[in-house]
């Protein structure tokens, strides 16, 4: 698995109680060429659903939006697939199908991919399904029909012991890194063991176990590509700027010749009943203790599955829930509190997921949670809690459907689990059809004391199965190792040709300035009914005075946390009526403030937005509850070996003394010190309107705007006084050196190889962001691609240049197996040294660069991007036209300049390496490697007194 995706529940806005919903649907067209209509006051997509004679389906959404299409391929088989003792086998499977096929070498559909522009390239694995997606310039269509059917006929071609091998090795790492080195990886695994039978196919996790991934044989891949790989087991999603007729005609060109298979039968599997309490303690590398409570609830689309989503919201969703209000808010018993209906084919889990904070009681919190259970299924929610349900996730849909991978993931989600494609409004129907009694009447059924699994998880040792050794790989294939499922056909062995590219159209920002010095940066998207604001200022980390680290992002967090008109949970109450996301943050640069809703409430949302920017009150009591939540994070971060390598990386790159060398949130001593006078002091000087732009993207036009701006923000005071300088001090890094941090027991070796770099600005940044495309920054990057794809030894790693106001840094990151920390250091430096010995080949330099250039239109796809972005650009300095001006400058990137672009920013002499990792196994190879000097730190950067041992004479 790439990466792991949630499906969202698509709920519906009502009135109910006398409580207006978000918004009513009003009887539109659709805008700027959607696809998505609200023909009758109901939310549709417009589509067309097309079965070959082979059996496979295809799904058609015409959406003019963007010059994008989005191919989603869904086939239906997952771990509820799986035979005994094969758990992780369709993951495995999912990883297979980017190892190459018999028209398209290994390694090369990626890079096709990148070449084409193309962006959301991978695929996953849930429960019940597995799915390939990416999304490619609209005269790509062609191109991306070739790749998806022979993915889907022609993969198994390919398939033998060597590439079996390299993927259940890719596969072991990401188990690694995101099972047993991730903070509770394994308690969630714990979970779903205690939930169903070991013969259940949800008793595992997805991804499997190590023994089971290893055992897998050539053989076992072959049957299941055979059973259930083929056309009439598997849908396509196409959803962008396309011809359907023409799309028709390319599908059944490239999808009809393929042959079906036998039909593949339901999964029949009873749901089990637990019928008496399961309690487990679970001891993890861990910081903070953490409670889950779990229960077997309807199936998806089932009765009761609707009203569990609704049970889920009322209890844990977001900060006007009922057991954040108790457990975060009131009585400081917890970090954070989730409560989710996981719905499934098989059944669902409803799993309440509370983190505790430091010394206090799972006990406590435990009887707290099931107060909170017994009421509501004694009282239903009052009529306030369904409408800010309904509020928060009717906005949800909508952004779900923003991004045209994600309207065609949500066709294909309804089209298998509620086998209708356009099943939208019957689902709003569940919705608008339910009452709060009804979600009390199934939360009293289903969340009964003797029918769940309660987890303790607490510090401690992880108990882990015996390890499982990883055997030598195969270097070559054995004689018959490979067969076919379809006939080849010689047609298929030329990739196609795109068609005529359109003109590349980014999104124009206009600026304006209101009288106070306040810059407002507009950008159109007419859409969808939807609307982005980011307000930034000049009050990022840099700003931070030097015996107070972490004030900046106090400051910022301490924004939500009440105004003089608003207490934190009105404003959180009021948000979440407005079925808005309001966030506050900071970062090395600047401060922002973030706010996203629905058009119809934009503007109460943007008026909340300017409420807590600019009359914040500092409460002492709000100071002293944020005050435990920062030292809580704080020891989260120690659990996150990737986490660490990034602090201790900042701090041996800038060096002691700089703002930047600090950890962003302070350190224990500096939030202890924090008061209600330094953060109202730190907030006057910085948080000025001729410090600060409003960034507005969405379907709001410049006329509708202005006025808005103006009056919210419009009687913002400017200081009479000079705005304070920045601390633009150069880095100050320690010589190039190996810095070790202990992390014993840890499968995995964090890794952050850092060193200086340019800053934003530089006129040189667009070579240097295609020479690390070549490098590191992409997933068919040199490094990337001999590290995970040739050696096997990580499920990812990347480089990657941060370009800040007065600074910038260059970096590595990524994890990789314990054992080959040594070998995988000196094959980097090896990637590191050829890029920059000689210029890139015609091939390579065209591939990078496309993957740059050519994806920009869909790295700009949702209101939220854009805003963001474009505040970004304008905190570290940069012109009104940096955004649009990029396709001129990425056209003008040559290999020779690229190449300057390496030996100038990329100097391997310079490097600091950062490994946190099991010292006992990764000391020696370090000291064998040979890179000097070798010094251990603490989990803070400190270093340790203890002398390194000497290495071992050869």
């Amino acid at each position: 698995m790439r990466i792991k995706t949630l499906t969202l529940a698509v709920w519906a806005a009502l009135n109910v109680g006398g409580l207006a919903a978000a918004t009513a649907w009003a009887a539109t067209p659709p805008g700027a060429g959607s696809a998505i209509t609200t023909d009758g006051g109901t939310l549709q997509v417009k589509l067309e659903k097309v079965k070959l004679a082979n059996g496979f389906e295809v799904i058609l959404v015409e959406d003019h939006r963007l010059p994008l299409v989005a191919f989603n391929l869904w086939v239906h088989a997952g771990p509820r697939n799986e035979a005994k003792g094969q758990t992780g086998f369709a993951h495995l499977f999912e990883h297979l199908m980017f190892a190459g096929t018999r028209h398209i070498p290994r390694g090369q559909a990626d890079q096709i991919i990148d070449a084409a522009g193309g962006t959301d390239s991978n695929g996953s694995t849930d429960f019940d399904r597995t799915n390939y997606f990416f999304t490619l310039p609209s005269n790509q269509l062609e191109l991306g029909l070739w790749l998806k059917s022979d993915m889907l006929g022609y993969m198994i071609d390919e398939v033998d012991s060597v590439s079996l091998a390299n993927q259940q090795d890719v596969v072991r790492n990401e188990r690694r890194q995101s099972v047993e080195n991730r903070p509770y990886g394994i308690v969630e695994e714990a979970l779903f063991h205690a939930l169903y039978p070991e013969d259940h196919p949800y008793y595992a996790s997805v991804i499997g176990s190590h023994a089971d991934i290893q055992s897998i044989q050539l053989r076992d891949v072959k049957a299941f590509a055979r059973r259930y790989y083929r056309p009439n087991n598997a849908t396509l999603v196409l959803a962008g700027d396309f011809n359907p007729a023409d799309a028709r005609k390319l599908v059944e060109k490239y999808f009809g010749p393929l042959k079906a298979g036998e039909a593949v039968p339901p999964v029949q599997v009873a749901q089990p009943k637990i019928t008496e309490e399961k309690r487990i303690a679970v001891t993890d590398r861990i910081e903070l203790s953490r409670l889950n409570i779990a229960w077997q609830t309807p199936a998806v689309f089932q009765p009761g599955d609707a009203e569990m989503d609704v049970a889920s919201h009322v209890l844990g969703g977001g900060k006007s829930s009922r057991l954040y209000k108790t457990l975060v808010y009131d009585k400081q018993l917890a970090q954070s509190v989730s409560v989710q209906q996981y719905s499934l084919s098989l059944g669902s889990v409803f799993n309440i997921e509370i983190v505790a904070r430091p010394g206090k009681s799972l006990e406590e919190i435990e009887k707290l949670v099931d107060d909170a259970v017994a009421d509501i299924s004694q009282n239903p929610p009052t009529p306030e809690e369904m409408a800010r349900a309904r509020a928060a996730i009717e906005t949800g849909l909508l952004t779900r459907l923003e991004k045209l991978q994600g309207l065609a993931d949500q066709i294909n989600y309804y089209n298998q689990q509620a086998g209708d494609p356009n099943y939208i409004a019957k689902d709003l129907g569940r919705y608008q059809a339910m009452t709060g009694a009804q979600v009390r009447d199934v939360a009293a059924q289903q969340l009964k004391k003797q029918s769940r699994v309660v987890i303790y998880a607490t510090p401690g040792e992880q108990q882990l199965a015996a390890e499982v050794a990883t055997p030598p790989a195969p270097t070559k294939a054995g004689k018959n190792e490979r067969e076919s499922l379809n006939a080849d056909a010689a047609w298929r062995h030329q990739q196609p040709k795109g068609g005529k590219a359109k003109a590349l159209s980014l999104p124009d920002g206009h600026r304006f300035t209101l009288a106070n010095g306040l810059t407002v940066i507009h950008v159109a998207n007419p859409g969808l009914p939807l609307a982005s604001a980011t307000l930034v200022v000049h009050a990022g980390q840099t700003t931070n005075p030097a015996d107070k680290p972490g004030l900046a992002s106090f400051t910022a967090a301490m924004l939500q946390q009440g105004t003089q008109s608003r207490s934190a949970q009105q404003i959180a109450d009021e948000s979440g009526n407005l079925g808005a996301t309001l966030t506050s943050s900071s970062s090395r640069d600047e401060a922002r403030v973030e706010v996203s809703s629905l058009k119809t409430n934009f503007a109460q949302s943007l008026a909340l937005l300017a409420d807590v920017t600019q009359n914040p009150a500092f409460a002492e009591t709000e100071v002293a509850r944020l005050k435990g939540e920062r030292l809580a994070a704080l020891a989260q971060q120690r659990e996150q070996a990737p986490a660490v390598a990034s602090l201790v990386g900042n701090r041996v790159v800038y060096g002691d003394g700089h703002p930047l060398a600090a950890n962003g949130l302070g350190t224990e001593a500096s939030i202890a010190a924090t008061d209600t006078v330094a953060l109202r002091q730190f907030w006057q000087a910085h948080y000025r309107p001729d410090e600060a732009a409003l960034v507005v993207a969405g379907d709001l036009t410049e006329a509708e705007l202005r006025p808005l701006a103006e009056k919210l923000f419009g009687g913002w005071v400017k200081p009479t006084s000079a705005a304070p300088t920045v601390n633009a001090a150069p880095a100050r890094p320690v010589a190039a050196r190996v810095v070790l941090v202990d992390k014993p027991g840890s499968p995995q070796t964090a890794l952050a190889v850092v060193s200086p770099g340019p800053k934003a600005g530089v006129p040189v940044a667009t070579d240097i962001k295609v020479m690390n495309a070549a490098l590191g920054g992409l997933f068919t990057s040199r490094i990337n691609t001999q590290l995970r794809e040739v050696k096997g030894y990580t499920y990812g790693i990347y480089s990657g240049f941060s370009l800040n106001r007065d600074s910038g840094t260059f970096g590595i990151r990524g994890s990789v197996r314990t054992d080959v920390t040594g070998p995988a250091l000196s094959d980097m430096f090896k990637e590191i040294d050829g890029i920059r010995a000689k210029p890139m080949g015609a091939a390579e330099l065209n591939r990078v660069r496309n993957a740059q250039l050519l994806a920009l239109p869909g790295l700009f796809d949702t209101n939220r991007v854009v805003a963001s972005t474009y505040a970004s650009e304008w905190a570290v300095g940069q012109p009104a036209d940096s955004i649009t001006s990029l396709p001129r400058k990425y056209s003008a990137v040559t290999a020779a300049s690229a190449l300057q672009a390496a030996r100038t920013y990329v100097d391997p002499t310079g490097l600091i390496v950062v490994a946190v990792g099991d010292k006992s196994k990764v000391l020696p190879q370090l000291q064998t490697w040979g890179r000097t000097p070798l010094e251990v730190r603490d989990v803070n950067g400190a270093l340790l007194p203890a002398a390194v041992p000497a290495a071992p004479k050869p």
